[in-house]
């Protein structure tokens, strides 16, 4: 497979890719009226798409929270899949192949999360106040 853009190198995005992927057959066949099919279709497309957004932004902080948003969309299709098995709607072996598949994909995202952390560093910028100057003033 030929990569065209740098996300499509993370596992991350080839995981969430797979998940979204496998969700397809499940969306196609529930009902329109189902809530969850909509809201896993959203959450699916969510977390693809931040993941790529965020790996193509230059400042650390604005990469972590694409990612961290993207992580949410992906718990959130953790939800839904539970709702539909407590509505009978999907299978428990359905439900046990989509939390492994999701697993992987959180799992790495969090890596990817844990690395962007590691490079912007713990705490953020501290300031005080300079009797001196006007305002906050970063130390």
């Amino acid at each position: 497979m030929t990569f065209y853009f740098d996300h499509e190198k993370l596992d991350a995005y080839q995981y969430a890719l797979e998940f979204t992927a496998w969700t397809t057959g499940i969306i196609e066949r529930l009902p329109t009226k189902v809530a969850a099919r909509d809201q896993l279709d959203r959450a699916t497309t969510s977390a693809v798409n931040n993941i790529c957004e965020g790996n193509g932004k230059f400042a650390l902080r604005d990469r972590r929270r694409y990612f961290d948003i993207a992580l949410g969309s992906e718990l959130e299709c953790a939800g839904c899949l539970d709702v539909l098995y407590v509505r009978r709607k999907i299978s428990e072996e359905e439900l046990e192949t989509g939390k492994r598949l999701l697993q992987r994909a959180v799992s790495t995202l969090i890596g990817l999360i844990r690395s962007v952390d590691r490079r912007i560093g713990e705490d953020g910028p501290v300031y005080y106040v300079d009797s001196d100057a006007e305002g906050f003033v970063p130390q």
